[in-house]
């Protein structure tokens, strides 16, 4: 695998003339944040960022996708049969993603495509995607990546990774993806002995938050923690906005709809938050999670014993720490990892 070097204006011009072999997604600014956009829009990518308020996961799990058609008219002799919607899954790259989104990407993989199930839907976005990473030289105060399995400048789920280093970038090809991505971009330098790339990498790992103990959940008693009296207390303050659901990259809960257009039914996934009463709503009218501490507690339980004891493989978060940065009252998944370890 390659590593090679960029001037940041290089860098830019190398983006935008692979416009034609990829849809480019990369860092804009966006109002008081940030927000990934097409490039070409008119606005110039932004690299010097902390993170993005919202998380890349819209690009390879939309907000709403159609999934199947189904015309309804008479006259049709092929009425009344679901069929799936036709799509072109383009190559797509995500340019200055962080390492802990990259890693969210992989969380989700696991509900998506695995032994059990494999969603076609989901598998095509991501497999056309390809991920060019941008290490954290300042992480945000609220972030724990090293805590959940990552850090700032994780290799393991990218297919480049870049170094801000000055007025260069420094990029190393990690995947197949990634070699074609800078291979076609073209104008990069070798880079030889770069060593200031292990100096960032390490201040900034000593940056972030790497006391969360996470670790240690996978060996308490599930039936202790379904019934610990402290949930009351976390949900008193929830305004139960979802907020933390939408803004989480490791999130995936959904809801599907048909939808009546004149003479066709389109079936449409969309994204939906276990926050919602009307998520458990049954049709029966029953709910078994009426009550906002009952959702507060499995948002919690999912992400933090379920998942674990289910995959055995980390917790189903990656540390960005956009929920903690953004719940409007304050709730801290931090400090609900601690009150569940006291359990």
């Amino acid at each position: 695998m390659t590593t090679q070097t960029f001037t940041k204006e290089r860098w830019t011009k190398a983006l935008e003339g692979l416009a034609d072999a990829y849809s480019i997604f990369v860092p804009v600014k966006d109002g008081e944040f940030h927000s990934f956009k097409p490039l070409g829009e008119g606005e110039d990518p932004d690299f010097d960022y902390r993170n993005t308020r919202l998380s890349p996961k819209s690009l390879v799990y939309p907000p709403s996708e159609l999934l199947f058609e189904c015309s309804i008219d008479k006259n049709d002799a092929k009425a009344n049969i679901f069929r799936e919607a036709p799509k072109v899954y383009s190559p797509q790259a995500i340019v200055g993603i962080r390492p802990c989104d990259a890693h969210a990407f992989q969380i989700v993989k696991r509900n998506f495509d695995n032994r059990e199930y494999r969603d076609p839907w989901w598998v095509r976005h991501f497999e056309s995607t390809t991920l060019i990473g941008l290490g954290c030289n300042e992480p945000c105060a609220t972030c724990f990546c090293t805590s959940a399995g990552g850090g700032p400048f994780d290799e393991k789920y990218l297919d480049v990774l870049l170094y801000d280093i000055d007025e260069i970038f420094l990029a190393k090809g990690l995947t197949e993806k990634g070699e074609k991505f800078l291979s076609r971009a073209g104008g990069g330098k070798p880079a030889g002995d770069k060593m200031l790339k292990e100096d960032l990498a390490v201040s900034a790992t000593r940056k972030t938050n790497s006391g969360v103990p996470f670790s240690k959940l996978k060996d308490k008693d599930t039936n202790e923690l379904f019934d610990a009296p402290f949930w009351n207390d976390i949900a008193f303050s929830c305004l139960n906005c979802g907020a933390c659901t939408f803004l989480c990259p490791t999130c995936w809960c959904f809801d599907i709809q048909d939808e009546v257009f004149e003479k066709q039914i389109d079936r449409i996934r969309n994204w939906d938050s276990c926050m919602f009463p009307l998520f458990t709503l049954h049709g029966s009218g029953h709910n078994p999670r009426a009550n906002k501490f009952q959702r507060v507690r499995q948002r919690f339980m999912h992400k933090l014993k379920y998942y674990v004891d289910k995959y055995g493989n980390g917790v189903q978060c990656s540390g960005c720490g956009r929920c903690v940065r953004y719940c409007p009252v304050n709730i801290d998944i931090r400090q609900i990892t601690e009150l569940m370890n006291k359990c």
